[in-house]
């Protein structure tokens, strides 16, 4: 595996360097600063930026508006987009039902919802997890019956991020309840206007709104909404997590958090001498960095197989598992340089409010509400506990 930058591909990086520079939205910029919380428009705001020059959807392929970059180009982009600090694209639409559509759709519904999705015209949601069926996903009961050509959608999912902003969501529903349990789910998009469907917020540990409960009430859906064959739901549903799994594994977010733990724990002191001076906290940076290391040639080998017509496989579970690990330790050495001033913790009193976050360099008040909101790292995506399980099947064949 070469990992030397082609001279295109060190251009490549001077040319995304330059429009980042020139592009990403001061007014957004501003707002991560200041540690605000970012509402629907803020994320569509870089979102557009992006969809106008081309560059919205890396991993596409061409023929549904990808942009025909390498997957070295794909890997530079991730790189320089944490590097500048930009946000994260919601990935319910992009990289989780975008693939599924493309991949298993008709063409129909390829030309309705691949454009919307490129645009930001419409905002997806997931609805996967269940009160009783979170890790074992497969033991979901939300109902899909048919009626003529409808589906009647009855039950409820839980812990459904940015559901009160979403115009669609992707649902596995149950259409077969004598089938065994993957064999009788379907996948289904639902438009969240649908009448019967509620959304009611579930406040995080950190404060957010940003997950929800979504109850569904004899909600009327056309059978032209399912992806892919009745009761066969469960192979777009384990494609979807594969490629999800890649993407929670933030290898190129993470080495950024590093970055600013280092460059945060240089100018804190730690008595008399700077914290990174402390042989007990260099430490645990450095078990980190070798860490998230070894991960990255993790994903560079998934990314190789990637390149050479292969898709995610048990690796994705690897990356999932230690890339949220490595998450939750990055949360947990920012707390710990924070000290007490991780404690007080607030999101401010809102627009017109001229308090000033309490501690240093405006991210010690960030501190806590990003320590407890990364717990969720670990579950979500399907549990690090199930991962391994799959491992132990699929590559030591236990």
């Amino acid at each position: 595996m070469d990992l030397d930058f082609s001279p295109e591909d060190l251009a490549f990086r001077d040319e995304v360097r330059t429009f980042i520079a020139e592009n990403y939205p001061k007014e957004l910029r501003g707002k991560q600063d200041e540690g605000d919380e970012l509402s629907k428009e803020d994320f569509l705001s870089w979102h557009k930026v992006l969809h106008k020059k081309g560059w919205v959807a890396p991993a596409w392929p061409v023929e549904y508006g990808g942009t025909g970059w390498t997957v070295t180009q794909r890997f530079i982009w991730s790189e320089e987009t944490a590097r500048a600090d930009c946000i994260r694209l919601m990935p319910f639409g992009l990289t989780m039902v975008g693939p599924v559509i493309y991949t298993f759709g008709t063409p129909e519904q390829k030309a309705k919802f691949l454009p919307r999705i490129l645009s930001g015209e419409d905002w997806w949601c997931q609805g996967y997890s269940e009160p009783g069926a979170g890790s074992d996903l497969a033991n979901l009961r939300t109902r899909a019956v048919r009626e003529g050509d409808h589906y009647v959608i009855n039950g409820q999912k839980t812990w459904t991020t940015m559901a009160q902003h979403a115009d669609w969501g992707f649902f596995l529903c149950r259409t077969d309840p004598d089938a065994k349990a993957q064999e009788g789910i379907s996948f289904i998009l639902v438009d969240m206007k649908t009448p019967g469907i509620e959304v009611r917020p579930i406040i995080t540990l950190g404060g957010e709104h940003e997950v929800n409960e979504v109850f569904l009430d004899n909600v009327r859906v056309p059978v032209e909404n399912r992806v892919f064959e009745e009761n066969k739901g469960w192979t777009c549903a384990k494609f979807l997590l594969a490629h999800e799994r890649v993407g929670i594994a933030g290898v190129a977010a993470s080495k950024r958090g590093i970055e600013r733990i280092r460059e945060i724990a240089a100018t804190e002191l730690d008595g008399e001498k700077s914290l990174l001076a402390n042989p007990f906290f260099r430490r645990k940076v450095a078990e980190l960095e070798m860490d998230l290391t070894a991960l990255e040639f993790t994903e560079l080998r998934t990314l190789a197989g990637e390149a050479a017509g292969k898709g995610p496989g048990p690796e994705s579970s690897v990356l999932k598992i230690k890339g949220s690990e490595i998450q939750q330790r990055l949360t947990e050495l920012t707390l710990e340089m924070a000290g007490h001033y991780g404690a007080p913790y607030f999101r401010g009193f809102g627009e017109g409010d001229n308090e000033h976050p309490i501690g240093p360099g405006g991210w010690a008040n960030r501190a806590a509400p990003s320590y407890f909101n990364t717990r969720k790292t670990t579950i979500y995506g399907g549990s690090n506990e199930i991962q391994r399980n799959i491992i132990a099947k699929m590559v030591l064949g236990l």
